[in-house]
């Protein structure tokens, strides 16, 4: 049954893919893989995450904030052991884990630093749409099924030409078959509409039986998510997210839950894709991390280099990638932050180019426009 939600997502949708029409010559064929992105709102603390424990200046900095029973990683770096359930995919070589990193962005406002992850340039107002629906223009002129939204609202990210689908739990009501079917026939002469109207109509359902006993909205989005990507007519894009993550106070307690929460979805995620997820990357993605050093509230501030988290039986994992600048005074950026070295963009571009498989010359120009001082950064899929 169409519902309303559908409907109207479609309806937009199908009239930005007409205005967007110049760019199909741009267009290359989408393959299996499979790519999600979730964005871990209010800024993840990546020290707390993926701790290096073994870096000398890392007690003095945070004293109160070093999680114990960590699981070890490399002899210098430790797991949260919240996120202990992921040593599974560690072993499994489908865990990759980017310390120091972060995008171009060097500010701490949230607002910003998420409008620049979700639209892929150099500035916070470099774009109105998003680079991973840029991504989806590109695969086959940005196929109405490629693209999934999961939550009440279409992130920037997702937004733009390309049209995607939606999903939420706060759906609204289902609308009647026959105003359906006399609409379609009213506007049936009208392309946009029409194109539109049925992509909406083919817009996937998740099998509700297995939603059943889950009150939470974000596992329910894994679930959900895998579910529709690993069908072979579904999805292959899609973004959801995960708030709470701006922990300026009583960061070791909050984290505990949170951290355990997201290793909870990933393995949901992993479950409901089944065999997909072996073409699979997922992203869990932050504006920006946190100060080096605790406050006095036992929390930590916005800062600048955080980690970057991606799973998935695509990758070549159970490895930590990247540089690690260190934490002493002359290592932190603006004397407070742990420098970001690695860039986000490099991590998208090589899992757009090497795992989706487009161009690399249409990354540059489409997707992360003005980034071609940064290149693809190499031991991804």
């Amino acid at each position: 049954m169409l519902n309303r939600r559908a409907l109207l997502a479609g309806s937009c949708a199908g009239l930005l893919a007409t205005l967007g029409a110049s760019r199909l010559a741009f267009a290359q064929a989408p393959g299996q893989g499979r790519l999600v992105f979730v964005f871990l709102r209010g800024g993840l603390d990546g020290l707390h995450a993926l701790v290096p424990y073994a870096d000398p200046a890392l007690r003095g900095l945070r004293p109160d904030l070093i999680p114990e029973g960590r699981p070890d990683l490399d002899g210098y770096f430790g797991l949260h052991p919240s996120l202990a359930p992921l040593m599974a995919l560690w072993r499994a070589g489908e865990l990759v884990l980017i310390p120091a990193s972060s995008t171009r962005y060097r500010e701490r406002s949230h607002f910003e630093g998420q409008a620049l992850l979700e639209n892929g340039t150099a500035s916070p107002n470099g774009a109105r749409d998003g680079w991973l629906n840029r991504a989806i223009l590109a695969l086959n002129g940005g196929d109405a099924r490629l693209g999934l939204s999961l939550g009440p609202s279409v992130p920037l990210i997702l937004q733009g030409a390309a049209p995607v689908q939606s999903w939420s739990n706060e759906g609204l009501p289902d609308l009647d078959a026959d105003f359906l079917t006399r609409l379609g026939i009213v506007y049936r002469a009208d392309p946009a509409f029409d194109a539109a109207f049925r992509a909406a109509q083919g817009t996937p359902q998740p099998d509700r039986a297995m939603l059943e006993g889950v009150d939470d909205n974000f596992l329910m989005g894994a679930q959900v998510a895998g579910d529709l990507l690993s069908r072979d007519t579904g999805p292959r894009i899609a973004a959801f997210e995960m708030q709470g993550w701006d922990t300026h106070v009583n960061q070791s307690h909050r984290l505990n839950g949170l951290l355990a929460r997201l290793a909870e979805g990933v393995l949901v995620l992993r479950r409901a894709l089944g065999a997909a997820w072996g073409q699979s990357v997922v992203i869990l993605a932050s504006e920006f991390g946190r100060t080096a050093a605790q406050n006095g509230a036992g929390g930590t501030d916005h800062g600048t280099g955080g980690v970057l988290m991606l799973a998935g039986g695509a990758l070549r994992g159970g490895r930590i990638l990247g540089d690690w600048p260190g934490l002493t005074g002359s290592a932190l950026f603006e004397g407070r932050d742990l420098l970001a070295v690695t860039a986000y963009e490099a991590v998208f571009k090589a899992i757009l180019e090497r795992h989706m498989g487009l161009s690399a010359a249409l990354i540059e120009e489409r997707v992360f426009p003005d980034s071609r001082l940064i290149r693809p950064l190499d031991g991804l899929p």
